[in-house]
């Protein structure tokens, strides 16, 4: 079974920073692409970064564009989020995704994890 865990969601304040983390079992995820997307509170779930399986290739949504970082580990079957000078608009609950497809602006992915609550105050 595939499973994927978030980690690292909290409250911090405007102008600051937040790092996640995604832990993958079930499978070995080192050749398929992973990626972040948020729901924040009233909107559709959207998405926010991928990354290719050997790190070649990263991709943002614009509103994150400069501000956030995606990564991963395969030797450790973990993806990362680094996440600097967020705003109250951040707001979401995010979630880890893994597999399916790709392309410069969207992400189709196979897995979803649970999703980790980031809230940002102003």
């Amino acid at each position: 079974q595939v499973q994927l865990v978030e980690t690292g969601g909290g409250l911090v304040q405007a102008g600051g920073s937040l790092r996640l983390s995604c832990a993958a079992s079930g499978r070995a995820f080192s050749g398929i692409a992973m990626g972040w997307f948020r729901r924040a509170p009233g909107k559709e779930r959207e998405y926010v970064a991928v990354i290719s399986w050997n790190s070649g290739s990263t991709y943002y949504a614009d509103s994150v564009k400069g501000r956030f970082t995606v990564s991963r580990d395969n030797a450790k079957n973990t993806v990362s989020l680094q996440m600097n000078s967020l705003t109250p608009e951040d707001t979401a609950v995010y979630y880890c995704a893994a597999g399916g497809r790709y392309n410069s602006n969207s992400y189709s992915p196979n897995y979803w994890g649970q999703g980790t609550q980031v809230t940002v105050s102003s």
